[in-house]
C-alpha cells in the first residue's frame, strides 16, 4: 500500500546516465532501474518499446516497489514482472540483502515482519530502518509489490482462476487481493484479464493435472549449454535430466512435488518455465529458488567490465555472459561435492523418495539431508561410499536437519566456511566451492584448487589469493571464468 509520500530515487541513480539507457533501449540495464511518466504515472523498463518520453517528464527508481510506493503502476506493454532483479550482494547492508531476498521467497506470506526479524536476529524497528534506508521501501511494502507483479505475470500469462492467482501470490485472501490490486493499479484483477492474451497462453494438460507456464528474465547475453553443464551434476538420473536445451527436475518445496521444466525463450532474454500445477502454492519461493539456480540477477557488463580491468579480458571473452550457477537445495550442492556424481548417483537411488511423475526419466526426489542424517556409516559404505566420507555427509546432513547450518542465499559466507571445516573431512577447498553454489556467494573462491591455480598461472593458494584480490566482489566468476573451456 502507498504510504502517500513521494519517495526520491536513490543517489546512486545517474538521472543522465538512465537516460541514455532508456533512448538506447539497452538491456544491459533492464531490472537495474525504472522510469516512470509523471504525466501517466505509468513506470517502465528501459527496454520498454513504447515513445520515449520527454526528459523533464521521467523519474527514475532503482526498484519495482519504489516506483510503485510512489504511486506509479506498471506498464502494460512492457510489463515490469518480467524484468530480472538485481543482485544485492556489494550493494546494501547484510540486514536489508538477506531481508530482501527471504521476501521475495515469501518470507512476509503469512507472517509478519516481527517473525522476519526475529530469524534475522535482529529487532523489528532496526530491520525497518534498514531496509527504508538501503531499499527505498519498508518490509511489507517491497512484499506488496513482489506479490502484486506476480499475480499481475500469472492474470497475463495464465488462465488460472483468480483465487488460484491471488493464493499462488502470497495473498491471504481474495478480498485482500482484490482490494490492494485496485488500488495500485486502478482496475480489477478480472478487468486484466480480460486484456487480449497472445496465442498458446492457455495450459496444458499433463497425465497428473495442469502445466502452468511463465517466464523469468535475465540480461543478456546467457550461455545456456555451459550453464546447464555446470548445473547437471547436482541432479542425478531419476531426479533431473537434460534433453535438448531443456532441463527438467522434480522438486519438493514447502510440503509440495512435483516437476519443473526450464528451457531459454526464442523470443527474447528470458527463460521459459513450465511447472506441475501442485506446485503452486509454493511459487514464490520456487521461482526464488529458480532465480538463484540460473543466476538471472547478473549484471554480466558490470561483473566482466570489472574482471577485465583487472587482467582478466581475454579470460572472460571466451564466454561472454557466463554465469555463476547457484543451487536449488543447498544439500545437493554439499552431497555433490562430498560424494561425486557416481556416489550420488548410487546414494539417491536408494535413499531418494520415489515420485510417480507421470515424466519418463523423472521418477524420484533428490537426496534430502533429514533422509541422510538418519542413516549409518555402514549403510553408505555399502552403497558405495569411501568410509572417510561417510561422517563428513551425515554430520552435514545432521547440521542442515537441524538448521544449525544454512546452505541457502543470504546466510554469512563467512560462518558458514567455518562451520563447514569445523566438520571432519570437509576442506576448506570443499567448503568454499558449497558455499559458491549453495549461497551464491559470488565472491567465494577456492584457492586451495590446483587446477585453477594452473589456470591463472601461478603456483600455491597464497599467490593465488594475493592475485584474486583484484577481482573482489566477484571471484567467483573469475573462478568460473578461468575453470571454463573456450568456445
Amino acid at each position: 500500500m502507498s504510504t502517500g509520500i513521494e519517495r526520491e530515487a536513490r543517489p546512486a541513480l545517474d538521472p543522465a546516465a538512465c537516460g541514455r539507457a532508456v533512448t538506447a533501449r539497452d538491456p544491459r540495464f533492464d531490472g537495474v532501474f525504472f522510469v516512470g511518466i509523471t504525466t501517466t504515472r505509468i513506470y517502465c523498463r528501459p527496454v520498454c518499446p513504447a515513445r520515449v518520453s520527454y526528459p523533464e517528464r521521467r523519474r527514475f527508481f532503482d526498484s519495482a516497489a519504489a516506483a510503485e510506493g510512489s504511486g506509479f503502476r506498471p506498464c502494460m506493454r512492457c510489463r515490469p514482472e518480467l524484468a530480472p532483479g538485481r543482485a544485492l550482494c556489494d550493494a546494501v547492508s547484510r540486514v536489508a540483502r538477506v531481508a530482501a531476498m527471504r521476501i521475495a521467497a515469501g518470507a512476509l506470506n503469512g507472517q509478519g515482519v516481527a517473525d522476519l526479524a526475529r530469524e534475522l536476529g535482529v529487532g523489528e524497528r532496526h530491520l525497518r530502518r534498514a531496509m527504508e534506508r538501503e531499499l527505498g521501501v519498508s518490509p511489507v511494502e517491497l512484499a506488496q509489490t513482489h506479490r502484486l507483479l506476480l499475480a499481475k505475470c500469472l492474470l497475463t500469462d495464465t488462465a488460472l482462476p483468480v483465487t488460484q492467482v491471488a493464493f499462488a501470490s502470497g495473498f491471504q485472501s481474495l478480498r485482500r487481493f482484490n482490494s490492494v490490486f485496485r488500488e495500485r493499479y486502478r482496475m480489477s484483477p478480472s478487468t486484466l484479464r480480460r486484456r487480449p492474451r497472445a496465442a498458446g497462453e492457455a495450459p496444458a494438460r499433463g497425465p497428473h493435472g495442469d502445466w502452468v507456464r511463465l517466464t523469468l528474465g535475465y540480461r543478456p547475453p546467457l550461455p545456456w549449454a555451459p550453464l546447464l553443464q555446470m548445473i547437471v551434476g547436482d541432479t542425478p538420473a531419476g531426479t533431473g535430466l537434460v534433453e535438448g536445451s531443456r532441463y527438467a527436475r522434480t522438486v519438493a518445496l514447502e510440503g509440495r512435488r512435483g516437476v519443473v521444466f526450464l528451457e531459454p525463450s526464442t523470443d527474447g532474454p528470458h527463460v521459459s518455465v513450465r511447472l506441475s500445477a501442485p506446485l503452486l502454492p509454493a511459487l514464490m519461493p520456487l521461482l526464488a529458488r529458480l532465480r538463484h539456480l540460473l543466476d538471472l540477477e547478473a549484471e554480466p557488463a558490470r561483473i566482466e567490465g570489472h574482471l577485465a580491468d583487472c587482467g582478466l579480458a581475454g579470460v572472460v571473452a571466451r564466454r561472454p555472459g557466463l554465469r555463476l550457477p547457484g543451487a536449488f537445495e543447498g544439500f545437493e550442492v554439499a552431497a555433490r561435492e562430498l560424494l561425486g556424481e557416481d556416489a550420488l548417483r548410487r546414494v539417491t537411488e536408494a535413499m531418494g523418495e520415489e515420485l510417480d511423475t507421470g515424466v519418463p526419466g523423472l521418477d524420484r526426489l533428490p537426496l534430502a539431508a533429514e533422509r541422510v542424517a538418519e542413516t549409518t556409516d555402514d549403510h553408505l559404505v555399502a552403497l558405495g561410499v569411501p568410509r572417510f566420507r561417510t561422517g563428513a555427509l551425515i554430520a552435514v546432513a545432521r547440521a542442515v536437519a537441524e538448521r544449525a547450518l544454512r546452505l541457502e542465499p543470504g546466510t554469512g559466507a563467512s560462518s558458514a566456511v567455518r562451520s563447514l571445516c569445523d566438520i571432519p573431512g570437509v576442506g576448506a577447498r570443499t567448503a568454499a566451492r558449497i558455499v559458491m553454489r549453495a549461497l551464491h556467494w559470488p565472491d567465494a573462491f577456492p584457492s586451495t584448487d590446483p587446477a585453477l591455480q594452473r589456470a591463472a598461472g601461478v603456483s600455491g593458494a597464497r599467490a593465488l589469493l594475493r592475485q584474486a584480490e583484484r577481482w573482489r566482489p566477484w571471484r567467483g566468476y573469475a573462478a568460473i571464468h578461468l575453470s571454463a573451456r573456450p568456445l
